[in-house]
């Protein structure tokens, strides 16, 4: 563990809003397998001052845990020796399943830890991580416990997502009813999005609609308005509010896409200039309920994302 007095880590102060975004952006590089990103990501908030020691804690591990797993992965992020994508993802899929199997055999209670850890602590990088090690771990009564976890317990909604996509890696086959939001929902296990390119059409549209807008007016914001997008579609994913999304019009992508950039802009700039927003993305009078209500979904998830951590 680094100390937190180190001379680099006075010189580097993160402010709590940037803090949150790396906090998504770390997540979104794990989910991605972008794991050399994720490491020099890592050691960036190591040398980092100001933060609580639990979080500095939870990195350190995190990028142990990382550099056991994935040992080829450069420090740029490439993986040493030019191997094709395909080759390198089946290595880093073989290479978790290698460490993960490991401990199993070193401690027969290490997939029920891991399951405690997931089912009593709040969503962060840890919980994440073991959900990401249960995936190659044998035993039934995994699938079991998690399906009955899901189903019975408060999960947070992005948890319960990466619980859900676990289950699929796992194998497990049927139908899930649980609660997704405010209403129950029922969960084709085998059809849960595992990569961002396995989401209906209409969810990248969004983004490619922002991304028109922000290379204009504002181009940094588009690489925020991506990391959140991922993460809300995830926490929305099956209810009611996302499928309304996949049936709507044309003109509701537009109404989620002003959401978007609104949320993102404000968090960034501080300042919220709706009108201008609203003018963007064509959004008229008689559509402003609709974009209220689709920038209160972004902002409650936001803070509940942000409580939870």
């Amino acid at each position: 563990m680094k100390n937190s007095s180190s001379p680099a880590k006075e010189n580097i102060v993160l402010f709590p809003k940037t803090l949150d975004y790396y906090q998504i952006q770390l997540t979104v590089m794990l989910e991605s397998e972008r794991y050399g990103e994720a490491m020099e990501l890592l050691r960036f908030l190591l040398q980092c001052q100001g933060q609580e020691q639990r979080n500095y804690d939870e990195w350190q591990s995190l990028l142990e845990w990382l550099e056991t797993a994935f040992p080829y992965v450069s420090r740029n992020g490439d993986a040493e020796g030019a191997a094709p994508r395909e080759d390198e993802d089946l290595r880093e899929e073989d290479m978790a399943r290698i460490l993960a199997k490991s401990k199993q055999e070193e401690d027969a209670q290490y997939p029920y830890k891991l399951l405690q850890r997931i089912q009593t602590e709040p969503l962060s990088e840890a919980t994440i991580l073991a959900l990401e090690q249960l995936a190659y771990l044998e035993g039934a009564d995994i699938d079991e416990a998690l399906a009955t976890w899901l189903q019975e317990a408060q999960v947070h909604p992005l948890l319960q997502f990466r619980a859900l996509q676990t289950l699929r890696r796992r194998g497990m086959q049927g139908t899930l009813q649980l609660n997704r939001g405010s209403q129950p929902a029922e969960i084709e296990i085998e059809s849960v999005p595992l990569k961002s390119e396995e989401f209906p059409v209409q969810v990248s549209q969004v983004l490619e609609r922002v991304a028109e807008q922000a290379e204009v007016h504002e181009p940094t914001l588009y690489y925020f308005a991506q990391e959140l997008w991922g993460q809300f579609i995830m926490s929305i994913y099956g209810s009611a509010e996302y499928r309304e999304l996949l049936d709507g019009e044309y003109a509701l992508l537009d109404i989620w896409a002003g959401a978007l950039h609104q949320m993102v802009s404000e968090s960034l700039n501080g300042t919220r200039l709706e009108e201008e927003t609203r003018g963007m993305y064509g959004i008229t009078g008689g559509m402003r309920f609709q974009f209220e209500a689709a920038y209160r979904s972004l902002k409650g998830f936001v803070k509940t994302s942000l409580l939870d951590k």
